[in-house]
């Protein structure tokens, strides 16, 4: 899959579809619901949302098994008619809790950093979330349950009926062969005999989805972690905070490896810090993390136990005229993402989205402006601290079509070859959106 200017892009439009965990306007805003994270399970029938009250809410998709009308006309106008996805409100539960570290003297809050689903080859459903210090391990599963209102007494068995023969009068002679059943419930007394219309209802079949923590993979991280990523051999994962990035195996919880260490030897020194890190989809060995000077690395494991040297450094020289004090601050990268394809890499910054090829390193094949009008306004931003805001970005399952946030309830989308360089804006508001081109 290759992107250029030239190539077109299906056309889509964008049209409001659901709002999830809306507030009630008599209702206060909380702090603890506030959200922090989002992601979707890999084929998208499932949405997990954490909040700074340290909750995993889980959301399902409802649009998969709709009943379909037989009628002709109504077949046709599915056929044309834009089905969007529906979600509904599936379980919650408490992933963290606030601690409070003693070597320290400070509080750890339970706020959720981050929220990654895994998916075992055996269909099982996992999630990883995290705070700042802690990382848990979460099995979600969904159990058939059957509420039984009224149960019928089990029917007696041969040798039961054989020895109340000898309790109930009148039947002492012995009975025929093979049909002793028979004749013991023709001669039996109704009063002597189980009741046959009493049978069990059901009375009600749930689905509760429940969550139970498997693993804690604590004490491992001095700073702040600010990403978790699941490596494709179903095994493994990485934790990144801002100077070190430790390699985890699933199944041990008490120990993890260094794999990338960028502190110095004196903390005066520091002049850069890890802010995402991300494995790539396809190879196992290959992981890509970007820092605050703009640029992204890509590590090969498999070249040592500590990957201090980077294979490839992805980073794009801006002429020489347009950097200043504000456009050091302003090139940080905020967020990674590897396509599906594993040959494109998406990043972003606090002006910029843009999109690599993972065989050229000097520059992106596109670039997504988002936050240029911001530029004359920097030394503003710098000092109410706006500056150093951080923003995420996503792509389409298909890989044509990409997103990320903005102000004043903006979401920015880009489709290369559209003919629409500065892309489409939603203004997301409450229950309904407003579409600028």
């Amino acid at each position: 899959m290759a992107y250029s200017d030239s190539a077109p892009s299906v056309p889509l439009r964008w049209n409001f579809s659901q709002v999830l965990g809306q507030q009630l306007p008599s209702e206060p805003l909380q702090n603890d619901d506030i959200i922090t994270t989002v992601a979707f399970e890999k084929r998208g029938d499932y949405l997990a949302v954490g909040d700074r009250g340290g909750r995993i809410v889980i959301f399902e998709r409802d649009d998969r098994n709709t009943n379909v009308s037989s009628n002709r006309r109504d077949l046709e106008q599915r056929d044309f008619a834009l089905r969007h996805p529906k979600f509904r409100y599936k379980t919650e539960f408490q992933s963290h809790e606030p601690e409070f570290d003693c070597l320290k003297s400070v509080e750890i809050e339970e706020k959720i950093n981050k929220v990654r689903w895994w998916m075992t080859h055996d269909n099982l459903q996992f999630i990883l979330s995290t705070n700042d210090k802690t990382i848990k391990l979460w099995k979600v599963k969904e159990y058939k349950v059957k509420h039984v209102k009224e149960m019928a007494p089990p029917l007696c068995s041969e040798n039961m009926l054989l020895a109340e023969r000898s309790f109930v009068p009148g039947l002492e002679t012995t009975s025929a062969a093979n049909g002793y059943r028979l004749e013991w419930i023709e001669k039996t007394p109704q009063n002597h005999l189980p009741p046959q219309d009493v049978d069990s209802e059901i009375g009600g079949i749930e689905n509760p989805f429940r969550s139970k923590c498997q693993k804690v993979y604590a004490s491992a991280h001095s700073f702040n972690i600010n990403s978790i990523s699941n490596n494709s051999d179903y095994e493994t994962f990485v934790s990144a905070d801002d100077l070190r990035i430790n390699l985890w195996n699933l199944e041990v919880s008490d120990q993890c490896f260094n794999i990338i260490d960028m502190k110095p030897s004196n903390m005066e020194d520091l002049t850069e810090v890890i802010t995402s890190a991300e494995f790539h989809p396809l190879h196992c060995n290959l992981l890509a993390y970007s820092s605050s000077q703009g640029l992204i690395r890509l590590s090969d494991l498999r070249h040592a136990a500590i990957c201090d040297h980077a294979s490839r450094i992805f980073q794009h020289r801006e002429s020489n005229g347009s950097k200043s004090f504000f456009t050091e601050i302003t090139s940080s990268i905020s967020d990674i993402k590897f396509l599906n394809d594993g040959q494109h890499l998406l990043s972003r910054n606090y002006m910029n989205m843009k999109l690599w090829d993972m065989r050229r390193e000097s520059s992106p094949v596109a670039i997504f402006k988002i936050h240029e009008h911001l530029r004359p306004k920097l030394r503003e931003l710098y000092n109410n601290d706006c500056i150093f805001d951080k923003f995420g970005c996503c792509f389409s399952g298909d890989g044509l079509h990409f997103a990320s946030g903005s102000y004043s309830n903006l979401l920015r989308i880009f489709s290369p070859g559209s003919g629409r360089e500065e892309g489409i804006k939603l203004e997301i508001r409450g229950n309904s959106d407003r579409t600028r081109v």
